[in-house]
């Protein structure tokens, strides 16, 4: 990359938002970078380099976020690229998920990302520049079952991207949603992915996916750092995606969800088309 940007990243202290961190530092970018813990962050990152920002963040407060945006504009003059990173996982079927268990999913994965962009939007107006990059999950575009919280989370953060991109396009501001399928990273540990606290025997089938799944730590067949990579090139692209699949698997279930949608409709639509107003060609 010729040019120097400035980067927030949050949930920078693991996965794909610590690889992104080292790899930008490396190649001599800005880097503000938040945690929840700023000291665990300076850990991970291991790094006394002056372009490096890091910030303890709490993103569910609006407060807070709002402060370490401030202090990333006045550190660096500018803000150019926004990466939502930090999420959390939850699986468990509807039913087994309390309220709370359920509001903190939201909580963490979506109303987070929004108080970001609420509060960045200020500065790239008025730079009439930037680009803001949410990190969703192939699971907010095809979802597996016994994730529908998580899925619905990250499904919110799709939808919420598509729009964001055509309202802040007059103001030179892009914007990309990430879905990755599944990357060796951290995701699979406890402090990224809760089980619901509340198991219901009957849901066997479910009990036995997440058992597959978590069995598959380590053998994910993507690669973090050529995640991060494909992240960092497309923000250097003139004109870049809307959607940004990563790993093989979210590209086959992507795909096989777009059939999927297209056979359903093409079948329904008769039932679909005939809930319209008959044309009356004498009041027309």
């Amino acid at each position: 990359m010729d040019n120097k940007k400035v980067w927030f990243i949050t949930g920078a202290s693991k996965g794909f938002g610590l690889s992104l961190v080292k790899q930008l530092l490396d190649a001599g970018q800005l880097v503000a970078a938040t945690s929840r813990n700023q000291q665990e962050l300076i850990n991970a990152v291991s790094s006394t380099n002056n372009n490096f920002l890091p910030l303890q963040v709490d993103l569910v407060n609006e407060s807070s976020v709002s402060l370490a945006l401030q202090h990333t504009h006045e550190a660096f003059g500018k803000i150019d690229v926004v990466i939502n990173n930090a999420g959390y996982g939850i699986g468990g079927a509807i039913e087994e998920l309390n309220d709370d268990e359920t509001r903190l999913a939201f909580d963490v994965n979506v109303f987070a990302t929004l108080n970001v962009i609420r509060h960045v939007m200020p500065y790239l107006r008025k730079q009439r520049s930037g680009h803001i990059i949410n990190i969703a999950s192939i699971a907010g575009i095809a979802p597996g079952s016994g994730f529908a919280i998580y899925s619905a989370a990250k499904f919110a953060v799709v939808g919420l991207s598509e729009v964001l991109a055509a309202d802040v396009k007059p103001f030179g501001v892009k914007v990309t949603v990430v879905a990755p399928g599944a990357f060796r990273t951290s995701f699979l540990s406890p402090d990224s992915l809760a089980m619901t606290s509340n198991p219901i025997a009957e849901y066997e089938d479910v009990r036995a996916l997440h058992a597959k799944y978590l069995k598959m730590d380590g053998e994910q067949a993507g690669d973090p750092e050529k995640a991060a990579e494909s992240i960092i090139k497309i923000a250097g692209e003139e004109n870049p995606p809307l959607y940004l699949l990563l790993g093989g698997d979210a590209y086959n279930r992507a795909l096989s969800k777009l059939d999927t949608l297209h056979n359903e409709i093409r079948e329904w639509q008769d039932v679909t088309c005939s809930t319209d107003f008959e044309y009356d060609a004498q009041h027309n």
